[in-house]
């Protein structure tokens, strides 16, 4: 990438699989659990960071914030506002459930050789993919999906915002991803396209990487049925991330489909 421009290399970074970065992206509540209220509202932190859940690298871009109500329906996010460190938006809760929020990145990466014999890159979505010169050559297409996700609940737990929608690679909870505590085991599911993600490798790191030497991180691998538990060793915020690569993509002009998921995670204690 010697040759791209700084805001070409931010670009491709940004729709990058988000847990294969050295830099980590997440989105951060005010709180994860409320009890019924006639006036709920959440606030939301999103970054990217080199010290899990601090703002010391650079603002997460809402373009594509995404916000699931217990009924499966949008919500609007309000008070958006995009600082150097972070971004932040709220969320008022007006009905009981569980919410989604999550920040929805996915593109197209082509590298060729021009007429001129020179190295091109291009970024862009699957309708202009045609922006590349007829009389390319060496044409090679990926495309990138990930998401960066967190969950609020207000009263009892619900799951019409958790229903996967058969692309990419989603987590589906089994418990549920407001219903944790320290010293109990979790049980969650991912999948691939709709299908069971078997021998996916998930990290989970708590919070507070800036005041340790160690990342403290907990690994656990899919079974056959896309499932994995883990049982939290204290409370406070963790980052899930998972991340898959060479993928069969779903263009016709793509050799290969990136995937990358995160979460942060509230465990309570008992």
């Amino acid at each position: 990438m010697k040759n791209l421009p700084k805001w070409a290399i931010l670009a491709l970074a940004a729709t990058l699989p988000i847990a294969a970065s050295a830099h980590k992206a997440f989105l951060v509540p005010s709180t994860t659990v409320l009890s019924d209220a006639d006036d709920a509202w959440v606030t939301f932190d999103a970054a990217v960071s080199n010290d899990l859940f601090y703002f010391n690298h650079h603002a997460l871009d809402l373009d594509h914030l995404v916000v699931t109500g217990p009924d499966g329906k949008s919500v609007d996010a309000e008070n958006r506002n995009k600082g150097k460190w972070r971004s932040t938006f709220d969320v008022h809760l007006t009905q009981p459930g569980t919410y989604r929020v999550a920040i929805e990145n996915s593109g197209v990466f082509a590298s060729y050789v021009d007429a001129k014999g020179e190295k091109k890159r291009w970024r862009g979505s699957v309708d202009k993919l045609g922006e590349i010169p007829a009389d390319a050559k060496d044409v090679q297409v990926s495309e990138s999906r990930s998401s960066v996700n967190t969950f609020v609940t207000l009263g009892k737990p619900s799951d019409g915002a958790l229903k996967p929608s058969g692309h990419g690679l989603e987590f589906a909870p089994i418990t549920a991803p407001n219903d944790l505590y320290a010293g109990e085991a979790a049980k969650f599911r991912f999948l691939l396209d709709g299908k069971p993600a078997k021998d996916l490798k998930v990290s989970i790191i708590p919070g507070g990487t800036r005041y340790r030497d160690q990342q403290d991180e907990i690994t656990a691998t899919t079974d056959a049925n896309g499932e994995f538990s883990v049982t939290w060793p204290a409370p406070g915020l963790y980052w899930l991330s998972a991340s898959l690569d060479k993928q069969k993509p779903t263009i016709p002009k793509a050799k290969e489909r990136r995937l990358g998921y995160v979460a942060t995670l509230e465990v309570l204690p008992q």
